[in-house]
């Protein structure tokens, strides 16, 4: 069932090609809420330039061709030309009852596109950090949601498991010991094992010339040292994952693509680029040097696709991902959910992939771009010893800070619930404070806000779920399609009602305008608001004591279809919707 807009906005563009023509039909209505009605139609403003007449006379004109029968009770021009719309309650209750039948809540399958999407990243051997948070929390709700939408997302875990760093933690693994208590701690506290093979190597110039002749025989792939090094990356997975079970990530062993799955293909990237005009040597490193992307001075910046060393950096690992995202995997669609500071770097990235003809005109690469989470210091968020805040001890710490909610709130909970509340409610706050705000934007890290029952929370949006859950707990009855709710009508009377049907018809385009604008902060904005609208009408509509029989019905039909849509949202967030709160 399309929304109110998507309803309105055809009815409207016909009519203005009746009054207009028909080569004015693709001018935008320009839909808006309104104070003064649901909605608000400014197209006569912009069109008044365009046909050289008074836009008050365009808004009658188009007005008297509208054909809104059984769509809208009131139509009426204010103002300089503005048209207000008000809906009809029947057509509401029509709409919402088509939105309860459908399985899909009124969110419409797209297309399916390939959409490849890095995000997450961690490095192998090293703690993942608050930093962390956004890379994975964004992208794993983009995925949830572009799924959704009926698009075949292939997930890229573009993880750091490749360079000269892994000659010496393979020393290190030699000098420990496979299977010892220091080997394991990469799955359990990666900084100590990185540390200590770094410390000794730093120490001793023996094992520092073992550390690189070994990085040497990893590049050449040495079989044993392979055997290490894939030692290392398993342990380090176990890790990965305790972390992505714990955040509920959709992440798994199979979507890991990281450095070294492109290390065979690099000379092949400086070969062609080199060979096809795009990069040339300057100061023995081969560089691409683009004419749009200049310094100071209006000098050209270079990007440098192989070291003067013979190395090669991110930007040619940057350009084999691309190729092989487009070539490999068919994409339509690539997104890289990294942080904001990499904007250039990806520019350059992007620009250089379409000149070398890897990334053709009809696929579209995005850089989601990722902004910092900061401490009350208005600073990126640090330990009091100013390292970065582990992502693990994050976690643990909104867990906690969610059961001390729990406790003065419902000391009647047994020791099993209060555990499994506590985990949904507090990995539920951090991972809404952190969607709830534009993903390029910077947000202070406040715990106790996040964990928070009132305000634009993820408790919040939780306990209104639970709340309607909690109606038909007392009504000795289930929510779900097939428990009897395809037997209850929709009746529109009271104030409070309608706003909460309203609400419901703009489901299906918000979750559309998450995949298509990639901004997952709407989605919660929509949630937040629907809470809010669920809340007045409980507190204006008696729904188990209704005045009548019908009224209690469409209430609880109102009430179920409120439940399916949170829950249906909170899920796209990557959310759980608890059973109770």
């Amino acid at each position: 069932m399309p929304s109110p807009h998507d309803t309105l906005a055809p009815l409207l563009s016909a009519a203005i090609a009746t009054a207009f023509g028909d080569e004015h039909r693709d001018a935008d209505p320009v839909l808006r809420p309104s104070q003064f009605a649901d909605l608000q139609a400014n197209f006569a403003l912009p069109l008044a330039k365009r046909l050289g007449m008074p836009p008050r006379e365009i808004a009658s004109r188009v007005v008297a061709e509208l054909d809104l029968a059984g769509v809208c009770s009131g139509v009426d021009v204010s103002g300089p030309g503005f048209v207000n719309l008000t809906l009809a309650d029947s057509w509401i209750a029509s709409a919402v009852r088509a939105v309860s039948d459908d399985p899909r809540l009124g969110v419409a399958a797209e297309q399916e596109r390939v959409v490849v999407l890095d995000y997450s990243a961690p490095n192998v051997a090293k703690e993942m950090h608050v930093g962390h948070l956004r890379t994975t929390v964004v992208g794993d709700a983009l995925a949830r949601t572009l799924e959704h939408l009926g698009h075949n997302v292939i997930r890229q875990n573009h993880v750091g498991d490749w360079g000269a760093n892994f000659g010496m933690l393979v020393e290190h693994l030699l000098a420990v010991g496979e299977g010892s208590e220091a080997a394991r701690l990469v799955e359990t506290d990666p900084n100590a094992f990185y540390q200590a093979a770094r410390d000794a190597s730093e120490s001793d110039p023996e094992v520092m010339a073992r550390a690189r002749a070994r990085a040497l025989a990893l590049q050449e792939r040495d079989p044993e040292t392979v055997r290490l090094w894939t030692y290392l990356v398993d342990l380090a997975k176990h890790y990965f994952n305790g972390i992505y079970a714990a955040l509920d990530i959709t992440l798994t062993d199979a979507d890991l693509a990281g450095e070294s799955t492109y290390n065979d293909a690099l000379p092949g990237v400086c070969a062609e680029l080199e060979a096809k005009g795009i990069a040339t040597v300057s100061d023995g490193a081969l560089c691409v040097f683009l004419p749009e992307f200049t310094g100071r001075e209006g000098k050209p910046v270079p990007l440098i696709v192989r070291k003067s060393d013979g190395g090669y950096g991110y930007a040619t690992t940057d350009l084999a991902t691309i190729r092989h995202r487009v070539e490999d995997l068919g994409a339509d669609r690539v997104l890289y959910v990294v942080g904001a500071p990499q904007s250039l770097h990806f520019q350059m990235i992007f620009a250089t992939a379409r000149v070398a003809g890897w990334l053709p005109d009809d696929v579209q690469v995005v850089h989601v771009q990722i902004g910092n989470v900061l401490g009350e210091d208005r600073k990126i968020l640090r330990t009091r010893e100013g390292k970065a805040l582990r992502l693990g001890a994050l976690v643990d710490e909104a867990v906690d800070a969610a059961r001390g909610v729990l406790d003065e709130a419902r000391p009647d909970l047994d020791p099993g619930t209060r555990h499994t509340l506590a985990r949904e409610i507090g990995v539920g706050a951090i991972k809404y404070a952190d969607l709830s705000v534009a993903h390029d934007s910077e947000y202070v890290f406040d715990l106790a806000r996040m964990v928070s029952l009132t305000g634009n929370t993820g408790p919040y949006v939780q306990y209104a779920a639970a709340r309607v859950r909690s109606i038909f707990r007392s009504a000795g009855m289930q929510i779900g399609v097939g428990e009897g709710d395809e037997a209850r009508r929709i009746v529109i009377g009271d104030p409070a009602e309608r706003a909460l049907a309203l609400a419901l018809l703009e489901f299906g385009s918000v979750v559309r305008g998450v995949g298509s604008e990639l901004e997952p902060h709407r989605l919660c904005a929509y949630l937040f608001d629907l809470a809010q609208t669920f809340s007045a009408f409980y507190e204006a509509c008696p729904v188990l004591k209704a005045p009548d029989a019908e009224s209690r019905e469409s209430r609880l039909g109102l009430c179920a279809t409120t439940f399916r849509v949170m829950e249906q949202g909170l899920a796209l967030l990557g959310i759980a919707t608890p059973d109770q709160m």
